[in-house]
Protein backbone atom coordinates (compact mmCIF):
# COMPACT_ATOMS: atom_id res chain seq x y z
CA UNK A 1 0.00 0.00 0.00
CA UNK A 2 1.36 3.53 -0.98
CA UNK A 3 2.19 6.22 1.92
CA UNK A 4 -0.94 8.53 0.42
CA UNK A 5 -3.55 5.56 0.71
CA UNK A 6 -1.97 4.32 4.32
CA UNK A 7 -2.47 7.66 5.78
CA UNK A 8 -5.97 8.19 4.02
CA UNK A 9 -6.97 4.73 5.80
CA UNK A 10 -5.08 6.09 9.30
CA UNK A 11 -7.26 9.25 9.16
CA UNK A 12 -10.58 7.80 8.00
CA UNK A 13 -9.96 4.58 11.19
CA UNK A 14 -9.28 7.39 13.77
CA UNK A 15 -12.45 9.59 12.49
CA UNK A 16 -14.46 6.28 12.97
CA UNK A 17 -12.89 5.86 16.11
CA UNK A 18 -13.43 9.43 17.55
CA UNK A 19 -17.47 8.44 16.81
CA UNK A 20 -17.26 5.18 19.66
CA UNK A 21 -14.67 6.72 22.33
CA UNK A 22 -18.10 9.01 23.58
CA UNK A 23 -19.32 5.93 24.87
CA UNK A 24 -16.48 4.22 26.03
CA UNK A 25 -15.68 6.94 28.24
CA UNK A 26 -18.54 7.45 29.61
CA UNK A 27 -18.06 3.61 30.89
CA UNK A 28 -14.79 4.50 31.92
CA UNK A 29 -12.53 3.48 29.36
CA UNK A 30 -11.08 4.70 26.23
CA UNK A 31 -9.48 3.29 23.20
CA UNK A 32 -6.03 4.28 21.12
CA UNK A 33 -5.06 3.90 17.61
CA UNK A 34 -1.96 1.42 17.23
CA UNK A 35 -1.63 0.50 13.93
CA UNK A 36 -2.85 -0.47 10.28
CA UNK A 37 -1.09 -3.14 9.07
CA UNK A 38 -0.60 -3.90 5.36
CA UNK A 39 -3.45 -6.58 5.21
CA UNK A 40 -5.96 -4.14 6.60
CA UNK A 41 -6.16 -4.74 9.71
CA UNK A 42 -6.52 -2.01 12.57
CA UNK A 43 -4.58 -2.83 15.86
CA UNK A 44 -5.87 -1.11 18.85
CA UNK A 45 -5.43 -0.17 22.64
CA UNK A 46 -8.78 -0.59 25.07
CA UNK A 47 -7.71 1.45 27.79
CA UNK A 48 -8.84 2.31 31.38
CA UNK A 49 -11.85 0.07 32.38
CA UNK A 50 -12.21 -1.40 28.78
CA UNK A 51 -9.09 -3.01 29.00
CA UNK A 52 -10.07 -5.78 31.94
CA UNK A 53 -13.77 -5.38 31.38
CA UNK A 54 -14.91 -8.59 30.19
CA UNK A 55 -17.43 -7.58 27.55
CA UNK A 56 -14.50 -5.69 26.06
CA UNK A 57 -14.28 -8.02 23.30
CA UNK A 58 -17.95 -7.51 22.58
CA UNK A 59 -17.22 -3.69 22.78
CA UNK A 60 -14.46 -4.33 20.66
CA UNK A 61 -16.20 -6.52 17.51
CA UNK A 62 -19.64 -5.19 17.81
CA UNK A 63 -18.74 -1.42 18.55
CA UNK A 64 -15.44 -0.28 17.05
CA UNK A 65 -15.39 -2.77 14.41
CA UNK A 66 -18.76 -2.29 13.08
CA UNK A 67 -17.91 1.38 13.22
CA UNK A 68 -14.68 1.46 11.59
CA UNK A 69 -15.59 -1.08 8.69
CA UNK A 70 -19.33 1.08 8.23
CA UNK A 71 -17.11 3.92 7.45
CA UNK A 72 -14.26 2.51 5.62
CA UNK A 73 -15.02 -1.57 4.38
CA UNK A 74 -11.95 -2.43 3.29
CA UNK A 75 -11.13 -3.37 6.31
CA UNK A 76 -11.06 -6.98 7.46
CA UNK A 77 -11.17 -6.81 11.37
CA UNK A 78 -9.96 -4.47 14.38
CA UNK A 79 -8.00 -6.15 17.23
CA UNK A 80 -7.00 -5.24 20.32
CA UNK A 81 -3.10 -5.55 21.35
Amino acid sequence: MDEAKRQDFEKRVNESIEMVRPYLVADGGDIKFVELTDDLVVKVQLLGACGSCPHSLQTLKNGVEQAVRKQIPEIKEVVSV
